[in-house]
């Protein structure tokens, strides 16, 4: 695997730990998400920087086989350029189901 490649995967996985660790003193409940704007803004920027890192791994390798990964770079892009319509719905989704799998995909990734 291309040094940048593992680098960027770093970078994604970093910020799915950080992410997972605003939930270490508060539950998992989107309405307590919700209500909390500096949650809310850290977990937009995580996912903003794991687009940004997908979007560099698919322009290096655009067949590189990861989960949604478009939907990845298209979610960082909405919260970049869109964010006056960026969905609190849509961003708790990305948290609680597709998180946990790119981890899981990245964790296998890098064990190879």
């Amino acid at each position: 695997m291309d040094i940048d490649v593992k680098i960027w995967l770093y970078d994604i996985l970093n910020a799915i730990n950080e992410i997972e660790s605003f939930f270490i003193d508060i539950p998992k409940d989107f309405f307590i998400y919700q209500s909390d704007l500096k949650t809310k803004r850290a977990v937009e920027r995580n996912i903003e920087i794991i687009g940004e890192a997908m979007n560099r791994i698919l322009s290096q390798n655009n067949s590189f086989q990861l989960s949604n990964t478009r939907k990845i770079v298209d979610t960082r892009n909405r919260i970049i350029h869109g964010y006056d319509t960026v969905s609190d719905d849509i961003i708790w989704g990305i948290v609680i189901k597709h998180l946990p799998v790119l981890k899981s995909e990245i964790e296998k990734l890098l064990d190879r």
